[in-house]
């Protein structure tokens, strides 16, 4: 049976940080499963989650938020550029989608990096060996980008919520919502919850 996980999330946003240790701890667990990371390019620069939900995010977590990114919590973000190169790599490298994603929110919430410029990405298009063409550092969204906002739409109607982020699991035919809230404080407990929720399958 072919498994497939489909996380919509927005890199700007803390608590799609909260929940990458559960898309994580899934792929870990079924090494084989096909990971669909679903940028809802949600900030465009002109607001940001704010202090208030980082702090929530952090305390449900216990994951930790850099100096830098605190200080500017409040300022508005951009996750266009990076909704273009997640959106790229879904459609061109998508093995490396995972751990990407990682390493930009490492970048962003721990150590402060706005990504909001060409340059703020290089080092990790270098450490990963990718080759994004210059349209993908651009102020709109590129095609890719839009294609998986239309992928999102879809979900969404699925799963009746526009909220993110949202993961949901397919095995077959069958389709497991993942409520991220119940596991964002022990991002391991999904995959037995996961285990059970397939064996009531059989």
């Amino acid at each position: 049976m072919t498994t497939e996980l489909y996380f919509i999330y927005d890199s700007h946003c803390p608590w799609s940080y909260a929940a990458t240790p559960i898309a994580n701890a899934l792929q870990e667990a079924y090494p084989k499963m096909q990971v669909h990371l679903l940028h809802a390019a949600h900030y465009m620069g002109k607001d940001s989650a704010g202090e208030e939900q980082m702090e929530a995010a952090e305390r449900a977590s216990g994951l930790k938020f850099g100096r830098d990114y605190i200080r500017y919590a409040n300022s508005p973000k951009s996750s266009i550029k990076t909704a273009n190169l997640m959106g790229w790599m879904q459609s061109k490298q998508a093995d490396k989608q995972l751990p990407v994603l990682n390493a930009l929110q490492r970048a962003h919430f721990i150590e402060g990096n706005p990504l909001n410029t060409k340059h703020d990405f290089m080092d990790i298009v270098e450490k990963f060996k990718l080759s994004p063409s210059n349209k993908i550092f651009r102020d709109e969204l590129n095609m890719d980008a839009e294609y998986v906002l239309e992928s999102i739409e879809e979900i969404q109607q699925m799963i009746g919520t526009k909220n993110f982020p949202a993961m949901v699991m397919t095995v077959g035919d069958n389709a497991i919502f993942i409520d991220h809230s119940k596991y964002i404080s022990s991002p391991h407990a999904v995959v037995d919850a996961v285990k059970q929720e397939i064996a009531a399958f059989k």
